[in-house]
């Protein structure tokens, strides 16, 4: 092994997503994938998500979600909630993406491209319920909800959702956040059918706050194994990916091996445990290409050394690592370079 790997295991990610649905029931799961799916890498998970039954996929961006599309095929929803330019919304349009809308501006300007295209736009329109993370003020609501209904009536709109984030801070926050949501949807009631999708939660809330689920639950990071830092391990999750280096020298008593930051590894995980064929080892320091390890025994060029993954006698996840350094277990695989090779271990 000439360059580090990240280890994917599709069993594992396919028993996450069947926890997280049984969970998460009646609620639908919409399967995050931001970030090139949290570091694992976008064609793994669609094609694994699509085996394991998932018809909703939540992209972020429409480009992301054009990707998916190609992946998951026509039949796959794909919901993109960042603002974007006219011509990728002519790209949405036409590959039949759901397009997350939180000002009334960018509802303005799908409504003008879906005309021009002579097609129509799935559209969830967003209101901010406190977050303050983008979103339609509850003052402008009820004209963005008119201004929607009138383009629905002209065949340019689909209203297919309202949505939401919530600050996930405290069961107070959020429960404010859900008044405001409900408020929301009541007053689309009011001006025609109320939409199917309804999402407020993300993973933690979906996963602990069953009253606030709608009947959609964008949920990312638990499907992947990676749960909250400082959090709580969940029932039926494990890491979906392991990090794994080989040894590429000895020195005395320590062992060098093939990873470091130009690889994406933060240079302050001095002090972690990593898992070796002599048992756990500490991580003494973190260079550009390579870090160095306490050494063992019987340490051999090639030896492989587990940086993290489930089961190991090292850090058993990115989370625990990430807890390590004051951050969370996204940032530790996100980061992660195109040196370190993802690959399917089953």
């Amino acid at each position: 092994m000439s360059r580090p790997e990240l280890r994917l295991s599709s069993s594992v990610f396919r028993a996450n997503i069947d926890a997280v649905r049984a969970r998460v029931a009646p609620s639908t799961l919409m399967l995050v994938l931001k970030d090139d799916a949290y570091g694992h890498g976008l064609s793994w998970a669609v094609e694994t998500a699509v085996d394991a039954g998932v018809t909703w996929f939540g992209s972020y961006d429409i480009r992301t979600g054009l990707a998916v599309r190609r992946i998951a095929g026509g039949d796959a929803r794909i919901f993109a909630w960042v603002t974007s330019t006219d011509a990728e919304i002519d790209d949405a349009l036409m590959q039949r993406l759901d397009l997350g809308v939180g000002t009334s501006d960018y509802l303005r300007r799908i409504v003008a491209r879906a005309a021009a295209l002579g097609t129509s736009a799935r559209v969830h329109l967003k209101i901010d319920t406190g977050l303050h993370r983008n979103g339609i003020l509850p003052d402008d609501w009820a004209a963005a909800v008119a201004d929607a209904r009138d383009a629905e009536r002209a065949g340019l709109v689909e209203l297919e959702g309202v949505w939401s984030h919530i600050a996930e801070a405290s069961d107070a926050d959020d429960d404010v956040a859900q008044e405001a949501f409900l408020d929301a949807v009541r007053v689309v009631g009011e001006t025609g059918e109320t939409p199917a999708a309804l999402h407020l939660t993300a993973s933690a809330a979906s996963w602990w706050r069953p009253e606030l689920r709608g009947t959609v639950s964008r949920i990312g990071a638990f499907c992947y194994g990676i749960r909250s830092a400082e959090g709580p391990e969940l029932d039926g999750i494990l890491p979906a990916a392991s990090l794994v280096a080989s040894v590429t020298g000895i020195h005395g008593d320590e062992v060098t091996i093939g990873i470091g930051s130009f690889d994406g590894l933060p240079s302050t995980l001095s002090g972690s445990r990593v898992g070796t064929p002599g048992g756990a080892r500490v991580i003494s320091s973190v260079g550009h290409t390579e870090s160095t390890v306490e050494g063992w025994a019987t340490a051999q060029i090639g030896d492989e050394v587990v940086v993290f993954g489930a089961g190991t006698q090292g850090e058993t996840s990115a989370t625990t690592l990430a807890e390590r350094i004051d951050t969370v277990g996204e940032e530790i695989l996100t980061r992660l370079t195109p040196r370190v090779r993802r690959v399917v271990a089953d």
